[in-house]
């Protein structure tokens, strides 16, 4: 294989096979890279700005029996620190959210063995009811997986209930290495890769606009990150031509801090800089038919994550008003609304305020004023 020809077949947006694109991600000079992945940005998003969002991460609870070993955050059935939010933390915390200006809540918990889908399906509508102009980013493949399970329904039914009590986007959690051999090892109560897959394609046939993500660094090869760059795309590629699909990829690394993989297994994160920016770069190049690659500022930290934007990213996430289940795991990093914008101004980018759809939103005047004022 020859790099160039690769080069062409990139920037045609054709697919290249995992074997193309594992000869890339080994072979290709780090700026070459780069500069083919931020020429495909270029035709994504042709305005050059640099998207963030402002939006809360709350759990609805922490009791979880997939036992996943990455995971410090949950708690198993009747431990002293079980618990499932109740609606009165919910409007407190949904109010501070758009006191501060966030529009969303990325509304996640664990595989609670007596949730079932009238639990998901009221919390959505009484919320919907107080605030509704507050989006739910909410549950993920994984959960809606275990609804299902213990509803003994379908997916496309299990989906279609929640999108009418309220569900606005489903998120990419859960993904971490779509290969089953990887999953058996890191999340073994999960729903395994096809399910995962088969979920968000039902989820595209309702027009509920999905993210994916890949946490790597841990047990996988790089083989079995490439073929799961592959099958996000296939799904993307499946479709219905009404449907916007995967709307981002989010790449993150794998936080080893206290985690059953580090303590038992003797599995830690090496994943370097270097390796995270090609990451990136790759994750534009096979991921043709997705227009918004996310850097994972949480997990890689601020230096890192501008130079992504300089080789294929062209959205920097969320300042996370609150976020539990990474932060247990070890990643120390935090923004603000003041410091994401000149973290990506620094970067030599306009930053813009996005929704959850990832249509420009306005920042709210109070913002506004302590931005001027900074």
């Amino acid at each position: 294989m020859q790099l160039s020809n690769l080069y062409n077949k990139a920037l045609q947006f054709e697919f290249l096979s995992i074997e193309e694109g594992m000869f890339l991600f080994k072979h290709a000079p780090l700026t070459e890279l780069m500069h083919i992945a931020n020429e495909m940005k270029k035709h994504h998003v042709p305005h050059g700005k640099v998207t963030w969002q402002i939006d809360r991460n709350l759990n609805t609870t922490n009791v979880c029996i997939a036992n996943c070993k990455f995971c410090n955050f949950y708690r198993i059935p009747g431990h002293s620190e079980a618990y499932i939010t109740d609606m009165p933390t919910y409007r407190k915390k949904i109010q501070e959210t758009i006191n501060y200006g966030g529009d969303q809540l990325l509304l996640q918990g664990g595989h609670h063995p007596n949730l079932g889908l009238d639990f998901y399906t009221k919390i959505f509508r009484e919320i919907k009811q107080e605030f509704p102009t507050i989006k739910l980013h909410a549950l993920g493949p994984p959960e809606v997986a275990h609804i299902t399970k213990l509803e003994k329904s379908t997916h496309y039914e299990v989906l279609k209930a929640l999108q009418n009590a309220g569900l606005d986007s489903l998120p990419g959690a859960g993904a971490e290495i779509l290969v089953d051999r990887v999953r058996r090892l890191v999340s073994k109560g999960k729903c395994g890769a096809d399910e995962w897959l088969e979920i968000m394609h039902q989820a595209h046939k309702l027009n509920i606009t999905t993210s994916a993500t890949m946490m790597f660094g841990h047990v996988e090869t790089v083989e079995e990150r490439f073929i799961h760059l592959s099958k996000i795309r296939e799904i993307q590629a499946k479709k219905p031509d009404s449907a916007k699909g995967f709307l981002a990829f989010i790449p993150w690394t794998f936080q080893d801090v206290d985690t059953l993989l580090a303590k038992i297994r003797g599995v830690h994160n090496l994943t370097t800089s270097e390796e995270y920016i090609r990451t990136i770069a790759i994750s534009r190049i096979m991921l043709p038919n997705i227009k918004n690659i996310q850097a994972s500022w949480l997990t890689v930290g601020k230096e890192t994550a501008q130079i992504c934007l300089h080789g294929g990213a062209n959205d920097f996430g969320s300042i996370m008003l609150e976020e539990n289940v990474v932060s247990a795991a070890g990643a120390p990093h935090r923004f603000t609304y003041k410091t994401i914008q000149n973290a990506i101004s620094e970067a030599g980018f306009g930053p813009q305020l996005r929704n959850q759809q990832y249509e420009w939103r306005d920042l709210p005047n109070f913002i506004q004023e302590q931005v001027i004022n900074y």
